[in-house]
Formats: structure tokens, C-alpha cells, sequence
């Protein structure tokens, strides 16, 4: 209550904050959902619901994380600089300006986009323009509710732990009425205190993408594809690279071409859902399309959708990783192009079906933690070694994917050209991505996977979510979905030279697996099953039997 009253009247200026807190006056529980903490400052910056309060994003809450920001940058750099990148969403260009205005009042040089842009375009642009680091605002794929703050080092990936824990410890120490350096964005721009991104990274940007490419040129570039930004920032370069490398069949759903965070045709921009292709499956329909692909607002997540006999079947994550990670393989080693002792990487809850394609085309494959700051981190320890050319590929079950060195998070620019390269590569085979997939099943195993994710809203969710966590740790189970548990691994303890992390991974008998874990991003717990059958009937009811289970230990009902 002392929280709320002090932003009653301190953000008085901000009239939309203002009649927020005006309205929640008499209800207790508003009021504890926005102040019973501050937004909590992790590897993945900043991400909350729009909205007053300590547990909001909102101006003050972001002027807060860049003043403690800057302040980490001052201590530890000399001339610090960093470059900033923004999405569709409701108030992300405002937030950009925010934190533009706190960094010049800093005396920290900002480099920023002048329009919206890919995060991985960030990414690049930290490393090109040689940035201290670098900021996005974006939710990512999240609800239109929702804005966020990725954050991210000089080497272009998102930042470390130790980072992220001193970052916290600068922003903990700042005030966010008193303790923020203020200055307004119109009076940084008129005194030439920062400078905008010019196109010429962007080209350069598309031409690193550019060498990514596997697909000779003599394949023939006539797929028919239906191209969704969800309303996002792909449509600043997606159909651009696209049409630059031959696919120039391209339609763009007209209801969701231009940006816009209210996202009104899709709630929640997610192409991991099909709820989110809606649209684009049926411009595909209309059109008789090949192909559907679709970006998150920020445009480093990819979903796609494939013709199939009467309709469309949409590709997970995991199985376009495996096919992607075939593809690559394949060509480059039909074309002379595979490194010696290549390299991929994926995430512990992503397909271990990977691992038996890495072996067969010889590629080391390396496990990393959940986040695709791990995978760009491999990336720069090759690198440091000067042997960046050995990395191939890197993939997550949550539908990103990054092919080169020339940045260093998922990139959904980069894939789309990929997956468009691959369905050219086997249309000219008679071949869909379905048919793929399965040729891959019977050489490797029917590896199905399945992501349960369960929602703790609020004070009472976060401590529930913890309840469950530390009731597996107590009572380990025996069995799940009727198959034994034959081991189990704690990574908040020393494994395998990763960080510690709070992931509980179960071995089940024949193969199969479960892993548990809280989201880094939203209040959800998320649970990852993959089943290992001969034939994907029994993989699928296998799955059913650990999703049931799964849902009962967690009071829901499948």
C-alpha cells in the first residue's frame, strides 16, 4: 500500500498510469498483483503486462532497468554504447524513446532503428556497429498485453546470469521517480545526442543472411508461399530476403501485413499455435498455396504449415529442427561445404532425435540450457578459438533456428529461407515436408514430443508453481503415464559444466522423457515430453498417457 499511494501521486503526469491507479483504489487484490514485487530483472531483461506499478511495464519501470543498465555499462565500459531495436507492440516505439533519453542523459552513445526491426537484427547491429550492448523492446510471442526488454552483451547474444544478476543489483539500487537521470526524447534528438541505424546495416544484414544459404541454384525457386508477420516486424525484411533469393510467389495476408500491437486478428501472436495461423491457413486455402509461414512480432520465431493431400499440416518446432538440421547436413556435405568437425547445438528440452542425425553425418552435437543465449554463447567460445566456421546449426523446440555465426539469437529471417530452400529442395523430388519427416522417422525413430504449459497468475500462482517444484525434488516420482522413471537429473545441481538452472529431466523406460521447468518469461510452469515408439500411433498414445498424468499432478484436468 506505501508503493501504491507513493505512485498515486508521483505518476500523476502520466494520465493512462494515472487512472489506472485511480481505478483500482478500493480493490486490494489489484492493487497486490501490481506492487507485491518489482518486475524481476533476468537473462531475458525485463517482460510483464502493460500496465501502473512495480510488477507493470510501463515508463517508469523501463526508465529503471535502462538507468541501472547504463549505470553496469559505466562501471564496466569505457564509452559505453549500445544500439536499440523495437517491435509492433503497444508502447514499444515510447519504451525505445524512454530508454534512449535515459541512456543519452548517461552520456552512453545510442545507436538506434529508426522503424521497427527483427530482434536478430539487433543482434547483428550490436556486433557491427561494435555496441557495448543492446536493447529490444518486445514481449516476443506473448499475449498483446504484454511488452518486455531483451537485453543483450557486446557479443551480440543475450546476456549471461553474472550479468544479469549485477544488472539487477545497479537497477535494485535506483529509484524510479528519483534515482532515474531524466531527459525527454525530443530534447536528446534536438541536441544530436544519439544517431539513428542507417539502411546500409540493414543491407548488410540481409547479405549476412545471404551466406546461409544451402540451395544450389540450378533448384527451381517456384513454391507458393503465404507470408504472415502477424503484424510484427518480418515485414521489414522477410519478404525482402525472400524475394532476393527466387521466391517470389509471395502473398501477405492484407489484416495482417502492417504493424500493429493490438494484434486484432491473432490475441496471441504465437506461431507455435495453430490459433495464430489461422488467418494465413486460409489465405493459403484461397490461394492453393505450397507453403504458410508465419513470425512472431519480433521476428526470431518461425511456424510453417505445409500443403498435405487435402490440407495443411503444421511442422513443431522440433520436427523442423530435425529437418533443417538433415538439410543442412546433407547439402553441405554433397556440395564440399561441411567443416571439419562440425558443430551443432540444441537446448536439453529439445528433440534428442537430433542427436541420432548429428552422429549419422558425424557433427558434434552440444547440449545447452534452455535459452538461445546458450547456443549463441557456443558460438563465441568457437569463435574465441577461431574456429567460428564449425558451427552449422542451432535450434530450439520453441521454433527458433540459426544456421550462421553473423548473429547470435534465433533468427526466423534466416529461417524462412531455409525452410523455404528445403520445400523447394524436395518438391523438385516429388516429396512434401510430411513425407520427409516421416523417411526421417524410420531411419532414426518416431520421436514425438509434447510442451504442457500451466498458468499460475499472481502471488498465490508463483508460490503454488514453487510448491510443485519442490514437492518433485522431495518426492521424486517412480513411474509417469505408466512407464518406470530410470533416472533423474537436478540442474540446480553441478551437470555437465552447464550453469545451474531450475530443470528437473526424467528418463523413462524405452527411451522416452519428461522435463520440468518455470518459464523465464511468464508465470507458467512448463513440462516437455517426448515419447520414442516404433510408429507414431503408439509415440502419440504414449504422450497422451504422460500428458494425463502430468496434468492430475498438477491439479488440472487433461
Amino acid at each position: 500500500m506505501e508503493h501504491y499511494r507513493r505512485w498515486l501521486g508521483r505518476a500523476g503526469e502520466n494520465a493512462a498510469l494515472a487512472e489506472e491507479l485511480q481505478s483500482i483504489e478500493t480493490d486490494p487484490a489489484a492493487i497486490e498483483d501490481r506492487f507485491y514485487r518489482e518486475l524481476e530483472f533476468g537473462t531475458g531483461g525485463l517482460r510483464g503486462i502493460l500496465g501502473a506499478g512495480s510488477n507493470r511495464m510501463n515508463v517508469y519501470t523501463v526508465a529503471k532497468a535502462t538507468q541501472g543498465y547504463a549505470n553496469y555499462l559505466l562501471r564496466t565500459c569505457s564509452a559505453p554504447s549500445v544500439a536499440i531495436a523495437y517491435d509492433s507492440r503497444v508502447n514499444s516505439t515510447l519504451f525505445a524513446q524512454t530508454a534512449a533519453a535515459v541512456f543519452a542523459a548517461n552520456a552512453v552513445a545510442v545507436r538506434l532503428y529508426p522503424r521497427l526491426m527483427p530482434t536478430p537484427a539487433l543482434s547483428f547491429a550490436v556486433r557491427e556497429l561494435g555496441c557495448s550492448g543492446g536493447i529490444v523492446v518486445t514481449a516476443s510471442h506473448n499475449p498483446a498485453g504484454y511488452n518486455g526488454y531483451k537485453v543483450y552483451g557486446a557479443d551480440g547474444c543475450q546476456i549471461t546470469t553474472a550479468a544479469a544478476n549485477a544488472i539487477q543489483d545497479e537497477i535494485n539500487a535506483v529509484d524510479c521517480f528519483d534515482g532515474v537521470k531524466a531527459a525527454s526524447f525530443d530534447a536528446v534528438l534536438a541536441q544530436g545526442l544519439f544517431s539513428y541505424i542507417s539502411e546500409d546495416t540493414v543491407d548488410r544484414y540481409l547479405q549476412a543472411v545471404s551466406t546461409a544459404s544451402v540451395l544450389p541454384g540450378e533448384i527451381p525457386r517456384d513454391v507458393s508461399i503465404v507470408y504472415t508477420p502477424l503484424n510484427g516486424a518480418g515485414i521489414s525484411c522477410v519478404p525482402r530476403c525472400l524475394q532476393a533469393h527466387g521466391f517470389t510467389n509471395l502473398t501477405i495476408p492484407e489484416e495482417q501485413r502492417d504493424p500493429d500491437g493490438r494484434f486484432p486478428t491473432c490475441p496471441f501472436p504465437n506461431p507455435e499455435v495453430r490459433e495464430a495461423l489461422e488467418v494465413g491457413l486460409a489465405w493459403a486455402e484461397r490461394t492453393g498455396s505450397d507453403l504458410l509461414l508465419a513470425t512472431d512480432p519480433d521476428c526470431d520465431r518461425v511456424g510453417c504449415a505445409v500443403r498435405d493431400g487435402g490440407g495443411y499440416t503444421l511442422i513443431s518446432g522440433n520436427e523442423m529442427g530435425v529437418l533443417l538440421l538433415d538439410f543442412i547436413c546433407k547439402l553441405r556435405t554433397q556440395q564440399g561445404t561441411m567443416p571439419a568437425n562440425p558443430v551443432a547445438v540444441k537446448t536439453i528440452v529439445t528433440t534428442p532425435m537430433a542427436e541420432k542425425i548429428a552422429a549419422h553425418y558425424g557433427v558434434e552435437l552440444r547440449n545447452v540450457l534452455t535459452g538461445f543465449k546458450f547456443i549463441g554463447e557456443q558460438i563465441g567460445l568457437l569463435e574465441q578459438a577461431g574456429e567460428a566456421e564449425r558451427y552449422i546449426f542451432g535450434f530450439e523446440e520453441s521454433y527458433g533456428y540459426l544456421s550462421g555465426s553473423f548473429v547470435r539469437d534465433k533468427d526466423a529471417v534466416n529461417a524462412a529461407l531455409l525452410i523455404c530452400e528445403l520445400f523447394a529442395y524436395y518438391k523438385t523430388q516429388d516429396k512434401t515436408l510430411v513425407q520427409v519427416l516421416d523417411g526421417l522417422y524410420e531411419t532414426y525413430g518416431c520421436y514425438r514430443a509434447a510442451l504442457l504449459s500451466f498458468t499460475f497468475a499472481g502471488s498465490a500462482g508463483f508460490a503454488r508453481m514453487g510448491y510443485l517444484l519442490d514437492g518433485l525434488r522431495q518426492t521424486p516420482p517412480a513411474a509417469l503415464g505408466g512407464r518406470a522413471v530410470t533416472g533423474c537429473e537436478d540442474y540446480l545441481k553441478p551437470h555437465a559444466g552447464l550453469p545451474a538452472s531450475n530443470v528437473l529431466r526424467y528418463a523413462l523406460d524405452g527411451g522416452a522423457e519428461a522435463v520440468v521447468r518455470p518459464s523465464g518469461t511468464e508465470p507458467k510452469l512448463k513440462v516437455y515430453l517426448t515419447a520414442a515408439e516404433p510408429t507414431r500411433q503408439e509415440s502419440d498414445a504414449l504422450l497422451d498417457r504422460l500428458s494425463a498424468h502430468v496434468h492430475a499432478w498438477a491439479g488440472e484436468k487433461a
